[in-house]
């Protein structure tokens, strides 16, 4: 099988780890006259789409985020990833508390699987390099190699969590693979911060992912209630020991269709006042 123009002057490749491929739209050509404004504002603002693309040889298979699938070529067969009732409550209930789809189907076979666009970074994680696993926040899978092992992790002090109106659980991904991450923000733009032995303390969910192995608990910011009101801190998020974590700068917009709606308001404004006089 023969495809082409999966890469051309308006799409290229820009990320590639294993047999996971990001392909990124530079310069996106299907436009509508009517949104056409909208797409230029958002080009120069580096709002790109971009599609997770899969080659399966045989001998891999990939569990995608259900309903992430846009099209498939060669002998590709989807399975439910389910292996029995048991299985299927168990996923349930990883689904349940993780906010993640409850039954992540798995594509097996020999050609290509490509992932619908999406606004969103998508970054590739080698699953190994992060020693026992790794955690992710929640919503941010995306899909992963067959191999990857994915279970539920919760927080210590759970209490402390649902006063921080923080999730009590979250996935965690482990064994040999890789694993891509839906992300608000570029990889460019994330911190890694290592630790041995140490303690890092965020105020707020700017971490995208950690190690599985570091104690990860909700504290306050100071030792007393008093010490946390003067300060003008409250709760906080406390990973200990040795691994790292992957942070972001800037807090999560909440929903990046969001964002994506203010830009085109702003843009019919500038529209408006350009032509309408």
């Amino acid at each position: 099988m023969n495809i082409r123009n999966f890469e051309n002057e308006g799409r290229k490749f820009v990320a590639n780890m294993g047999n996971f491929h990001v392909l990124e739209y530079m310069q996106d050509a299907s436009v509508s006259p009517a949104n056409a404004t909208t797409e230029y504002f958002m080009s120069k603002m580096g709002v790109h789409r971009r599609q997770l693309a899969i080659e399966l040889d045989g001998n891999n298979s990939a569990i995608i985020q259900a309903g992430a699938m846009q099209w498939m070529a060669g002998n590709v067969q989807a399975t439910s990833g389910v292996k029995g009732v048991g299985d299927l409550f168990g996923k349930m209930v990883k689904g349940a508390v993780t906010k993640e789809s409850a039954v992540k189907p798995e594509y097996v076979g020999n050609g290509w699987l490509v992932l619908e666009p999406t606004y969103k970074y998508i970054i590739l994680v080698d699953v190994a390099s992060w020693g026992p696993g790794i955690t992710i926040e929640d919503g941010m899978f995306y899909a992963c190699s067959g191999t990857v092992k994915n279970s539920v992790v919760s927080r210590k002090n759970l209490s402390s969590a649902a006063l921080g109106g923080e999730g009590l659980f979250n996935l965690s991904l482990s064994g040999n693979g890789i694993a891509a991450l839906e992300s608000n923000v570029p990889y460019a733009e994330l911190i890694e911060v290592e630790l041995n032995n140490d303690t890092l303390k965020i105020d707020g969910n700017l971490a995208v992912c950690w190690s599985s192995n570091l104690d990860f608990t909700v504290e306050r910011s100071t030792k007393t209630l008093l010490g946390s009101a003067v300060s003008g801190e409250g709760l906080v998020n406390v990973y200990r020991g040795t691994g790292k974590v992957l942070m972001s700068p800037v807090a999560p917009t909440g929903s990046l269709y969001a964002a994506t709606n203010t830009l085109a308001a702003k843009a019919a404004a500038i529209t408006s006042n350009t032509f309408g006089k």
